[in-house]
This record gives C-alpha cells, structure tokens and sequence, in this order.
C-alpha cells in the first residue's frame, strides 16, 4: 500500500450552473513548480484541478468498498456557478487496513481550481510497517536524492525559483537515517532565513498546518515564507524505534497561494461590480416612483 501511494498519476473548470451561467475566464496563477518539476502526492499535484482529482482518488479507493471521496463546494460571489473548494477522504483502521486520510484544498475557477494544499496521513499495520531506511530511500527515489533538510523525524523539500533549495546537506543512507532521528541541523535552519532572519519555511509549514487552509487564511503565511512551495514527509515511530507506524505528507505551493488569491479576489470584485451595473435603472426609477405622492396643481406645491 505504502509502495504504491508513491506512484504518480487551462481547462475549463466544471461547475453546476444554468443555461445563462455567468462566464468565468481563468488566469494561470504562477506556481512554485513547473512542468519538468511537479511534486505530488499519489497524483495529486499543485497543477491539479478539481476535476482531474476527483477521479484520481476514486480510482486510489477503488479497493476500499465504502469509502469515497467527499467534496465541498460553494458559489461564486453572486452566481449561480457552484465549484469544489476542498476533497477529502477519511479512512478509519480496520482489521484490514492501518487507516489514511487525504485533503486537498483548491482555489476558485477564476485562477484555474488549482490544488494549493494537499495533506495526506497513512497509517502501516504492526506486521507490515517499514524501517525508517526504507522510507528514506523511497522518499528520495520519489522526490529527489537531494533533501533540502533531513532532521526531527521530517524529509524537507523547498522549493524556490523552480528547484529544491540546498543548505548544502549531503546524506548517504547512513546519514540520512542518523540526521531523521535527530534535530534540525542548527546551521542549516540559519541558512533558510532570509536577510531579515525570518521566512524560514520551517516554520511556515506548521504555521500553515496549523491554520485554516482557506486561500486567504494562508495568505499572510505565503508572502513571508522564504521559499515558493514545499514538499514535507514527517514520520512517527512504530513498534520499535526503526519502524515507521504513522507517514504525513504535506504539499503546499505558496506562490500559487498568493497569486491565486489575487485573481480570485479580482474576479470576485469585477463580478460583484458587474452585478451591480446590471440592476436595472428602470425599476429603479420605478421604486422611487412609487414611494412619492402624485403630483397635485391644486395643493400649492
């Protein structure tokens, strides 16, 4: 199961809406990623739009009667167009299975419906859970060889300017597996500060995963974040001190963050200020009629 969730899966945005729904046209958002680099988590990427993950984690649960994706919609502005913000699934441990959970947050249609968060928990059963090593060397033979920190039971990938940030870390299997179960190499923290000695993305991924995952409520967090996206795979022990019981694996792109919050805000406005410059003037003109008196020539006024 673990093995196989590391396996890698502008349109028009669905939405459910009448014949005479308002028009959405959307923006690219920039990203922290880009073609040739395109992080995700079983499929799931930040150029991933609603409609592509739904049938991605349809066909993830496939095996697994009874759990399905569930979604969360909600309109644009003023519309009638109803699009999906967020897609979760949750998994309870069974005797058959250790238990997972998945969210993925998306952004309005305005800036494409793009994932900017996904966050998924797997659990591994006592007779089935893999050494810390394995888990290494799958992470690396996913993400890259090159970590940009190893430290605190995390595998840290930053992203910026379009490649995996280095603090010059260099680990072989032997110092990986040393450096996860130990803490955060103190001069490699200092160095993913930015000028002002703050931004480090350490500290924006428990910020953000601590916070709402609405755009706006990690907005703040995007903008001072000293790198553009982040891939974070954190492990919890098992039976034994090797042993992994529990992996979480974060994905937040945080230029997407912050561009896509700009075009949906934009959008929001100019389809606000289009509603109100459709009211139309002769019904207007009608309710002030109709709450003045008639005119009288023989009252004097």
């Amino acid at each position: 199961m673990f093995r196989s969730g590391f396996v890698a899966c502008l349109a028009l945005v669905p939405f459910v809406a009448s014949a005479t729904a308002y028009e959405i046209k959307p923006k690219a958002p920039e990203s922290a990623f880009s073609a040739k680099l395109q992080p995700d988590i079983i499929g799931l990427s930040s150029a991933t739009e609603s409609s592509k993950a739904l049938p991605t984690l349809e066909a993830h649960l496939k095996d697994l009667p009874g759990v399905k994706p569930e979604t969360a919609q909600q309109k644009f502005g003023g519309t009638g167009v109803s699009y999906i913000t967020s897609i979760k699934f949750a998994l309870p441990p069974t005797a058959n299975h250790p238990g997972e959970s998945l969210g993925a947050w998306f952004s309005s249609p305005a800036s494409g419906n793009r994932a900017y968060y996904i966050s998924r928990n797997l659990g591994f059963a006592t007779d089935r859970q893999p050494s810390k090593a394995e888990v290494i060397e799958r992470v690396t033979a996913k993400y890259g060889d090159r970590p940009t920190l190893i430290g605190d039971g995390r595998i840290y990938y930053f992203y910026k300017g379009g490649k995996v940030v280095s603090v010059k870390q260099k680990y072989t299997p032997a110092s990986a597996l040393e450096a996860l179960n130990g803490p955060i190499n103190p001069k490699a923290a200092l160095a993913l500060n930015n000028a002002q000695g703050k931004g480090s993305c350490v500290a924006a991924l428990k910020h953000a995963q601590a916070l709402d995952k609405k755009l706006a409520s990690l907005l703040a967090e995007a903008k001072s974040a000293n790198c553009d996206g982040l891939v974070v795979i954190e492990v919890s022990p098992g039976i034994t001190a090797d042993r992994v019981g529990k992996a979480e694996f974060t994905l937040v792109d945080f230029k997407l963050v912050a561009s896509a919050a700009k075009i949906d805000d934009d959008a929001f406005a100019a389809e606000k200020n289009e509603a109100l410059n459709k009211t139309p003037l002769r019904n207007a003109n009608a309710i002030v009629t109709a709450s003045a008196p008639p005119y009288d020539p023989d009252s004097g006024m």
